[in-house]
């Protein structure tokens, strides 16, 4: 199903589950040929799209292969291709009841819908609330900032899942405090969120921001209570109710729970470590191995060497095709690079050190609010300046709406 936001996104999932089917949401901003090609890639019978029923050729599968399966999530993962994930009635309510408790929400909340409700991020802090106890869902009727502003003054939301970019948007705008005054609890997920935008939307808004972070195969798997952790960059915070974390040798860490797809524990390609206040703190991506001049290096260590310099906020290191290739890395910060090298040389091996750096004001995102790699390795690969990747990216993501 590719539905967008509001009452019809509703009639759709739960009319195909009282039809014996399993919904499995796409995004409504791909292309239209797109989201054939999806729903084909993962075995989907039918595609319910713009109200219409369009058949694939793919045979149904009957129901009782799984009794339970109440959801497929479609993600692209750390892979780029779609994959599809297996949802159980109980994993999905279970991951509600843990939002919902960890973060306090009740009955009588309004969720402000400017997610899609077919994200997994979406069905655990929209979908999910809304069935298992009537919170509310309150769609906005755009995500600009004024339009959003203008709908939670009119509809008096109390609780905002968000990503980066939407609260950015709403720290650079000349929006009112009191447009947003009747929200009590500010969610980021999807992407870290810088310290500074953290802090800014603080003194803006007079509300602190709260750090989430989880996964498809999970749900959610921890929450930043008291929004210190957020401010700080100091972690993604403690372990949501229900969920259990164990963190082994090389960062590698497994989230067992009620919610967790399969069968009931799923490691996720972050590496991590807990730390004394017990919250989760990611150190980088797993296997991010490349060779450089002959000897493998690990990317994440890079990564972590850039972001441990005070005044970057966000990194990301490549190394192109090809045998002569180097090793080439952008920040997201306003220092020089000069700068940011000589803080290098007391973090990393001389051979460790990118030869190429790329300081950017903020980094690209993708419409899901995650760092756009394949638009940074673009702007490493050849010279570009942050004006370029900035358009390069606003480019990718109107197309990718239209």
């Amino acid at each position: 199903m590719s539905v967008p936001n509001g009452p019809e996104w509703f009639h759709a999932f739960l009319g195909l589950l009282a039809a014996g089917a399993v919904p499995a949401p796409i995004d409504t901003s791909e292309p239209g040929d797109t989201r054939v090609a999806i729903a084909r890639s993962i075995g989907a019978s039918h595609l319910w799209c713009e109200g219409c029923l369009f058949p694939l050729g793919a045979p149904a599968r009957p129901r009782s292969h799984r009794a339970r399966e109440c959801l497929v999530k479609v993600t692209s993962g750390t892979s780029g291709a779609p994959k599809a994930i297996s949802v159980t009635d109980g994993q999905m309510a279970a991951d509600g009841r843990q939002i919902c408790e960890s973060m306090g929400i009740g009955p009588a909340d309004g969720n402000l819908a400017a997610i899609p409700l077919g994200y997994s991020y979406g069905l655990g802090n929209l979908v999910a609330p809304l069935l298992l106890q009537g919170s509310r869902v309150v769609c906005v009727s755009s995500t600009l900032p004024h339009a959003l502003a203008t709908d939670a003054l009119r509809l008096k939301p109390t609780v905002f899942p968000a990503v980066p970019p939407l609260l950015g948007a709403l720290v650079d705008s000349d929006v009112p405090a009191r447009s947003l005054a009747s929200i009590r609890l500010f969610i980021s997920a999807g992407a870290p969120i810088s310290p500074e935008v953290a802090r800014a939307f603080a003194a803006k808004f007079g509300r602190r921001i709260h750090g989430f972070y989880g996964t498809s195969e999970t749900g959610g798997i921890t929450f930043d209570r008291g929004g210190e952790a957020t401010l700080a960059a100091r972690s993604v915070g403690a372990p949501l109710a229900g969920v259990r974390i164990a963190v082994g040798k090389g960062g590698r860490f497994s989230v067992t729970g009620p919610a967790v797809t399969g069968r009931g524990a799923f490691s996720p390609s972050d590496r991590a470590a807990l730390n004394a206040s017990g919250e989760l703190v990611l150190l980088g991506r797993i296997g991010r191995m490349a060779k450089v001049a002959g000897r493998r290096l690990d990317l994440s260590e890079i990564e972590a060497a850039l972001r441990s310099v005070p005044g970057i906020s966000d990194a990301f290191a490549d190394v192109g095709a090809g045998p002569d290739s180097a090793l080439a890395a952008a920040a997201a910060t306003a220092l020089p690079t000069t700068e940011i090298r000589r803080a290098l040389r007391h973090r990393l091996a001389s051979w460790k050190i990118p030869a190429r750096i790329v300081a950017l004001a903020k980094f690209p995102v993708t419409h899901r609010g995650k760092t756009d790699a394949r638009a940074l390795r673009q702007v490493l690969s050849k010279p570009r300046t942050a004006t370029s990747i900035s358009t390069l990216s606003a480019e990718r993501q109107m197309s990718a709406r239209r």
